[in-house]
């Protein structure tokens, strides 16, 4: 454990000191894919210690994308924290896709919700768990952001970049 955190203090000391000498780029986004996910009536947990609980449970659905398509798998759930107060709502889905040639892969998708006086502020980071030596372990190597798209009575659309 020790020597893990020195190898993670040298590489950022490294990263800062080159940092000085060249300037890092801005970052940028590369489309992923559009989430078309169907989703259960949703229903209360109620009061907890940490806010209003609220749970969406996931039936499935479709997602395209570059680089890859194919469904979500039904079983996962969007778990919600609200807090009427501050108008904040933490999210937190976990669920499966599988592509369309066969490879399962898991995600986790945690963001924030709050609403202003300019509207929602509504993105999340999306975390995936590719199987290793599959054509989707890029998935498991880099950031995502992901943010809605445009919803129909169907389906919630979700809309995933990857940050370069």
């Amino acid at each position: 454990m020790k020597k893990g955190k020195i190898l993670l203090f040298l590489l950022a000391l490294a990263f800062a000191t080159g940092a000085k000498a060249q300037q890092q780029p801005q970052p940028t986004l590369e489309f992923v894919m559009e989430l078309r996910v169907k989703i259960d009536k949703p229903f209360s947990v109620g009061r907890t210690p940490h806010g209003q609980r609220t749970v969406i449970p996931i039936l499935g659905g479709t997602f395209e994308g570059p680089l890859l398509k194919g469904e979500i798998l039904s079983g996962g759930a969007d778990y919600q924290m609200s807090d009427e107060l501050t108008h904040r709502t933490e999210i937190e889905a976990i669920y499966c896709i599988r592509t369309d040639d066969g490879v399962n892969i898991h995600i986790r998708n945690a963001g924030l919700i709050t609403m202003g006086e300019g509207g929602a502020y509504f993105f999340t980071t999306p975390h995936f768990e590719a199987p290793h030596g599959s054509k989707y372990e890029f998935l498991n190597n880099a950031i995502f952001v992901c943010r809605p798209g445009n919803s129909t009575m169907e389906y919630l659309s979700l809309l995933v970049w990857k940050v370069k």
